[in-house]
């Protein structure tokens, strides 16, 4: 049982927003040909992301919790994360949005949009040495710039409500993947190349990391949907 850990993980992060998605409030599913294609995009980026870091051992996975299936060098489990997580958050992200969205749109994101690009341009400078918090902490900064000073989407405000709400969950999901409640961490990190600040188990680059994954992820979808709804806009 404890190789199907990471694989069950992934099931129970997924399985309930799935499922919901099909309730006629919400129809998340009707969204779909916004969210796949997006997320095949962003999925594949990480993924190769994920496969430099694990070659170079910034990071890696204990194989007792693994099923041993590996695609592009990864864990099977590893690259159903990219999607799993992604969709979980974008379902909550459009549940948002179904009950609330004029108001989480009409937030003031300019203020948080500064903290979080100073934060992470000083993070990645300061520890330009170690590759986790360089790489992860620019493409951060370069995806908030563009978001809010660039690109300037209504949806911006939202996107931060509900990273706000799903770092509950996703605090619970890293600890356990980092080794809360186990004997052994599912994915060790190499602390020659990570800040050495931790919420409990979890790298505190990780908090980051997850945000940018979600964040690319809704980039791409938000595009998509305005594109297939003439009544959407992007911005």
């Amino acid at each position: 049982m404890k190789q199907y850990t990471y694989l069950l993980i992934d099931f129970f992060t997924v399985i309930v927003p799935f499922i919901a998605s099909f309730h006629p409030k919400l129809m998340f599913w009707k969204n779909f040909k916004a969210f796949f294609p997006a997320n095949t995009l962003i999925s594949l980026g990480y993924i190769i992301w994920d496969v430099w870091f694990t070659d170079r051992g910034v990071w890696g996975f204990n194989p007792d919790y693994l099923l041993g299936v590996y695609l592009f060098n990864l864990p099977i489990e590893e690259v159903l994360f990219f999607i799993c997580i992604p969709y979980s958050c974008l379902f909550s992200y459009h549940c948002f949005g179904v009950w609330k969205e004029s108001g989480l749109r009409s937030y003031k994101t300019k203020p948080v949009s500064i903290v979080l690009i100073l934060l992470s341009v000083f993070l990645a400078a300061f520890f330009y040495d170690r590759m986790y918090p360089m790489v992860s902490f620019s493409l951060f900064a370069v995806l908030i710039t563009y978001l809010a000073f660039v690109l300037k989407p209504k949806w911006l405000g939202q996107f931060y409500f509900t990273y706000l709400i799903m770092i509950i969950p996703f605090l619970i999901v890293n600890g356990i993947l980092t080794g809360t409640g186990l004997d052994a961490p599912i994915v060790w990190y190499n602390s020659e190349e990570i800040i050495g600040v931790r919420i409990r188990t979890i790298p505190v680059e990780d908090v980051f990391y997850g945000m940018g994954l979600i964040g690319f992820n809704l980039f791409l979808y938000e595009g998509l949907l305005a594109r297939k709804s003439p009544s959407a806009k992007l911005a």
